[in-house]
């Protein structure tokens, strides 16, 4: 009897909870423990997210499930005991350490927009989210019409051209077969959709991403898919769309009839009038940029984990330096970005931002510049990055971040 008492009680001290380490000494896979804590959410377990400690790991619930599941996905954890996790909890609650404890409530629905042809390796975020063993759901321009974001917590915005003019591919690949079967596809469903003009829907489609935002959702967007959504959102009204791409001319004079206003994070931008150049305006800086590849790296900001809890979880990493990668908008001119919008991350030898956040009205927005962070310079035909080869990749842990932080319980920003 006195055998089973002492058992018991050395048993029940010593594992209690799991922590899994975001450090980059003890973490062999940083990207799948992401799909383990979306793995806890699901089954109920509770999870708290500790802000810049040991690289933003997390402390949840011990279960054998769980552990078991950590095996099969190769993912590190530590079993502890509660006194060590109160006592990790104590070290982070000191007003003297730059952490917090945050704790993360339930597994966010999660929404890709992007066209139903489009192959999970054409973009880092369905890469990211199928290696990490995170469920989606693809959506496209009829479910956001019909009212459906309201069904999901996070949204992430496919590489698109909200502008309605194709990308901008015109001069390199108009004779393309894929590019001319593109272009018929998006006419005949806009068409279908109700709309005379390609452009006309997608601007609608971006109003009805615009509202779900204000009305507090999470929308993430990476490369092209940032600037043209709010160059989109600025012309609302306007055409701006040469012959080529719409059948009909532009409006004279339309740069002047834009309204930033309407826009998320940039204004003052001046549009690229040729049709025949590859780039939407004077917001993406990949045209300006001299910096030799292996010198090509931007910095996270650091903040006050206290203080300013959600830039401090998106850009929690087990380091602060992320190799950098181009894409057609590869990076922000920061003159041009609206006052109140973070810059979270930025190149300093080329003076532009790579990583931004900001709020509109209820809901939270994430830029993220580039095509994908494991292909320095990726190109229409190349062959898809194998997460395999990439498991400690922070610039894909970045996106992973705003996957989990519509998870968070919100507290108060205080700056």
């Amino acid at each position: 009897m006195l055998f089973f008492l002492i058992f018991s009680i050395s048993s029940n001290a010593f594992a209690s909870k799991v922590l899994i380490p975001m450090d980059a000494e003890t973490q062999s896979n940083h990207l799948k423990a992401y799909g383990i804590v979306y793995y806890a959410l699901e089954n109920q377990l509770k999870v708290n997210w500790l802000l810049n400690y040991r690289g933003g790991s997390f402390l949840v619930s011990d279960s054998d499930k769980l552990r078991k599941e950590c095996q099969i996905r190769g993912v590190d954890f530590e079993q502890i005991s509660d006194s060590m996790a109160e006592s990790i909890l104590t070290e982070i609650s000191s007003p003297s350490k730059n952490m917090e404890s945050v704790a993360l409530e339930k597994a966010p629905k999660i929404a890709v927009y992007s066209p139903k042809g489009n192959k999970p390796w054409d973009d880092a975020v369905t890469m990211a989210l199928t290696y990490a063993e995170i469920p989606y759901t693809t959506i496209y321009d009829r479910e956001v019409l019909e009212g459906k974001l309201v069904l999901y917590d996070w949204l992430h915005l496919h590489h698109e051209d909200f502008t309605g003019q194709y990308g901008k591919f015109y001069a390199a690949f108009r004779t393309a077969p894929w590019y001319i079967e593109e272009k018929k596809e998006a006419e005949a469903l806009a068409k279908e959709l109700g709309y005379s003009k390609v452009s006309e829907e997608k601007l609608a489609v971006a109003e009805n991403i615009r509202d779900y935002v204000i009305g507090g959702g999470f929308m993430f967007a990476m490369c092209s898919a940032t600037d043209s959504f709010d160059i989109a959102l600025s012309a609302s009204g306007v055409d701006i769309c040469e012959p080529m791409f719409d059948g009909d001319p532009s409006d004279p004079g339309y740069q002047a009839k834009l309204n930033y206003d309407n826009t998320f994070a940039f204004t003052n931008f001046h549009l690229e009038r040729n049709p025949m150049v590859y780039e939407f305006s004077d917001i993406d800086m990949t045209a300006k940029r001299q910096i030799p590849a292996e010198s090509d790296y931007f910095t996270l900001m650091d903040y006050s984990a206290k203080w300013d809890v959600v830039p401090t979880m998106l850009t929690q990493n087990h380091t602060r330096l992320i190799k950098g990668f181009m894409g057609q908008t590869t990076s922000f001119d920061p003159d041009l970005i609206r006052p109140g919008v973070l810059i979270m991350g930025e190149c300093k030898l080329n003076g532009e931002a790579r990583y931004i956040h900001g709020v509109k009205g209820k809901g939270f927005f994430t830029f993220y510049g580039g095509h994908d962070p494991e292909d320095y310079q990726h190109r229409v035909g190349d062959p898809k990055t194998e997460l395999e080869l990439h498991p400690n990749s922070p610039g894909y842990r970045l996106i992973l971040n705003n996957v989990l932080f519509p998870a968070a319980k919100k507290k108060e920003q205080k700056t």
